[in-house]
C-alpha cells in the first residue's frame, strides 16, 4: 500500500492549483496527484480559442509547467490513471492499476465532463465534445478534411469555438434552440446584437431550432431537429453545457445534486478531504447563500486556498467574486459578478456598435453583475469594488 500525507483527485486547474497551494507551505509532504487525461495539467480555456487557432499547436504550449516541475517538487503524478474506488471513512483510493493509496488527507478536483444530449445518435463518430486537449487535438485533425463545422449550441463554449473555427476560414453553422446566442448570460438587447454580429462574420445561424437525433450509421450524416428539419452535417460539434464528475463519491455526503458542499475553508464534513473548482458547492460571501461555479478563475483560486488550509499551515476563507473571460472575433468580453438572476435594469455606457461599452446589471439599486467588452483592465477593477462595495460595505 502507497502512503501518502495528500492525495489530489484530479489533475486540471483546480487540481494542479492546489498542488501549487500546498507546496507554498509543505514543502516536504508526501503529494500524489492522479489524473486521467494524458496531459500534464494544461489551460483548459485556450482549447476553444487560441489552440484552436494557432497553425501548429503543440499541447506543451498550453500546459502551466514543463514534466520537470513535478519531479523538481517532488510531486507523484499519475496521468492516464482512474480512480476506481474511493473510501472517505479509511482514506483509501483504489487506482485502476490496482494499486492502493492510503493518504492522510485530500482534495476533490474532479472538475466537469460534456453534456451529452439524450437523443438517438449522440455517440456516432464525427461527433465532437470538446471538453479535453484529445477532443481539441482530435477536432484540429478533422476540421481541415470536411466541408464545414455545424456547432450545436448558443452558449459561452459554442460561440468561441464558431468565432475561432470562422477565423480559420472554415464554414461555421450554429443550431441552437434558443432564439439568440448567449440569451442566458446577457440582456435580450445585447444577445441579438451579438447574433446579428456572427452573421456578418459569415456564420449560418439556426435558431429556435433543437436536435431530436443525429442520423448515420458510423458517422453523423444529419441532424434531426424537433421543427422537423432535417440538416446533412459532415462533422458536429456539441457544446450544451457540462456536468459534475461526482461519481466517485456518489451516495456519501461529499456528493449532491447541487455540487459536493463545503465550509469557507473549502472542507467537506468529511475532516481532511476538501472539494474545490468545477465540483465545490461554497458559502458565497459575497450575494449571501451557497455557490458553484465552473469558470477557470475559480478553479484556480479554490485550489490555491484549499492547497493552503489542507496543510493546517495557514487558515483562509474561500471569498469569491465571479468573474470570468470570452474573446469572439475582435471582441474581449469580461464578466464581472452574478449572473444566475435576469437583470431588473440595464445601464449602458459606450456603445454594442462601436464594440466597446460596460453593460451594468442592476438589482435594485446595488450593481449585481457587469459585462465589459473592449474595455481596460482598471475598469474591470473599478467594477469589482463596486458590487463589493454594494454587497458586503467593504
Amino acid at each position: 500500500m502507497i502512503e501518502r500525507d495528500y492525495l489530489i483527485v484530479g489533475a486540471g486547474t483546480a487540481g494542479f492549483s492546489a498542488c501549487e497551494g500546498i507546496r507554498q507551505h509543505d514543502k516536504k509532504g508526501s503529494i500524489t496527484m492522479v489524473g486521467n487525461e494524458l496531459h500534464a495539467p494544461y489551460e483548459r480555456p485556450a482549447l476553444s480559442k487560441a489552440f484552436l487557432q494557432k497553425s501548429h499547436p503543440h499541447p506543451h504550449e498550453f500546459c502551466y509547467h514543463a514534466a520537470d516541475w513535478f519531479v523538481k517538487h517532488k510531486v507523484d503524478l499519475r496521468l492516464g490513471t482512474f480512480i476506481t474506488q474511493f473510501n472517505i471513512e479509511r482514506h483509501l483510493a483504489v487506482l485502476g492499476t490496482g494499486q492502493t493509496i492510503h493518504f492522510d488527507r485530500a482534495v476533490l478536483a474532479t472538475g466537469s465532463r460534456a453534456l451529452r444530449p439524450q437523443v438517438a445518435g449522440y455517440d456516432l463518430g464525427n461527433i465532437i465534445y470538446l471538453r479535453t486537449m484529445a477532443d481539441a487535438l482530435a477536432l484540429r485533425e478533422m476540421t481541415p478534411l470536411e466541408d464545414g463545422v455545424t456547432i450545436v449550441g448558443g452558449g459561452l463554449l459554442a460561440a468561441e469555438v464558431a468565432a475561432s473555427l470562422t477565423l480559420t476560414k472554415r464554414k461555421v453553422t450554429m443550431l441552437s434552440r434558443d432564439v439568440a446566442l448567449w440569451q442566458h448570460l446577457v440582456d435580450p438587447v445585447t444577445a441579438e446584437w451579438l447574433t446579428t454580429y456572427f452573421k456578418a462574420k459569415g456564420v449560418t445561424m439556426h435558431l429556435r431550432d433543437d436536435v431530436s437525433g443525429f442520423e448515420g450509421k458510423t458517422i453523423v450524416k444529419n441532424i434531426q431537429t424537433k421543427n422537423g428539419g432535417r440538416h446533412t452535417v459532415s462533422l458536429v460539434i456539441v457544446a450544451i453545457g457540462s456536468e459534475m464528475n461526482l461519481g466517485l463519491v456518489r451516495n456519501t455526503p461529499l456528493a449532491t445534486p447541487k455540487g459536493s458542499p463545503v465550509n469557507e475553508y473549502l472542507e467537506t464534513e468529511e475532516k481532511g478531504i476538501y472539494s474545490v473548482g468545477d465540483i465545490a458547492l461554497f458559502p458565497d460571501k459575497i450575494y449571501g447563500g451557497v455557490r458553484r461555479e465552473t469558470h477557470w478563475e475559480h478553479a484556480k483560486q479554490s485550489g490555491l486556498v484549499a492547497g493552503g488550509n489542507i496543510t493546517g499551515r495557514k487558515r483562509t476563507k474561500y471569498e469569491y467574486l465571479p468573474h470570468y473571460s470570452s474573446k469572439l472575433f475582435d471582441l474581449e468580453f469580461e464578466f464581472v459578478g452574478d449572473f444566475q438572476l435576469p437583470p431588473v435594469r440595464v445601464v449602458t455606457e459606450g456603445a454594442r456598435e462601436k464594440r466597446s461599452f460596460v453593460l451594468k446589471y442592476m438589482s435594485g439599486d446595488k450593481l449585481r453583475a457587469a459585462v465589459l467588452c473592449n474595455r481596460k483592465p482598471a475598469e474591470v477593477e473599478a467594477v469589482k469594488k463596486h458590487i463589493r462595495g454594494d454587497y458586503t460595505g467593504k
